[in-house]
């Protein structure tokens, strides 16, 4: 059992959700990676997402696409988190996500990207510019040496390709919880929309799954884990740490925020 299925039943079985940072490496700071890695695990997250800084993100709103602008000046390349990871690694077990666009791995090689994400103790990939129709390559290469892939449901997917996307992900889904970008919000759907969704994914699915996009207080989490299996906060985190002028603030910053977002 690999370390994201094992986390997974661990929570089943003690009756609790999964809180899920996500966290743009060599932000606010360079150096910060490993220390806010760290503060993450002492705060009690249960999985982390590391993000892989590229020009060009589809998906990200302002608060990623700056915290990625930032990361670049600092001079963040797929070796430098992956080396991080390989740090963090040597003292933790708790399961790390690598969430980036296709074009960096296809760059860098996906063969070698797979070997060294094994190597430094990467659990897990999302790609949320590949399609599960086009991802057969880099799920098979994946399952060959043990990375699991999450795909993404969006509030527009229709039920048969949702027991399609939950059939295809390795350990558990990640649904988006709007049409849109990521980046903090006051509400999450409308009317009720958000419950319906989730309500329907989880109709049609067998694994796990968790919500992100636009989680940022203690009250969406709340109502995402009536639901779903876990909630990912990502830009309420990149924001609560933006101002930070040390690497040591921010990881308090960063504890700080788990704290209120699961309390």
């Amino acid at each position: 059992m690999n370390r994201i299925k094992e986390k997974f039943a661990d929570l089943r079985h003690a009756g609790r959700k999964a809180l899920i940072p996500y966290l743009t490496p060599e932000f606010p700071l360079k150096g910060a990676t490993v220390p806010l890695l760290q503060a993450l695990e002492r705060s009690d997250a249960d999985l982390i997402e590391v993000g892989v800084p590229f020009s060009d993100p589809l998906a990200d709103g302002k608060t990623i696409q700056h915290s990625s602008e930032v990361a670049l000046r600092n001079g963040v390349t797929i070796p430098l988190i992956l080396g991080a990871v390989r740090q963090f690694r040597a003292s933790s077990v708790i399961p790390v996500l690598l969430m980036g666009y296709m074009n960096p791995i296809l760059r860098y090689g996906m063969k070698k990207f797979l070997a060294d994400c094994v190597a430094a103790g990467v659990d897990g990939l999302i790609v949320p510019d590949l399609p599960p129709e086009e991802g057969s390559d880099l799920v098979n290469e994946s399952k060959n040496v043990g990375i699991s892939n999450v795909f993404l449901i969006a509030p527009t997917t229709p039920a048969d390709r949702i027991r399609v996307i939950d059939r295809i992900s390795t350990d558990f889904s990640y649904c988006v919880s709007v049409t849109g970008v990521t980046g903090v919000r006051t509400e999450l759907g409308v009317n009720g929309s958000l419950d319906g969704f989730l309500q329907r994914v989880k109709a049609n699915t067998q694994k796990p799954f968790v919500v992100g996009f636009g989680i940022s207080t203690r009250e969406h989490v709340q109502r995402v884990w009536a639901i779903a299996d876990g909630a990912v906060v990502g830009s309420a985190l990149l924001q609560a740490i933006n101002d930070a002028r040390s690497i040591e603030e921010a990881a308090q910053h960063a504890n700080d925020c788990m704290v209120r977002l699961r309390s």
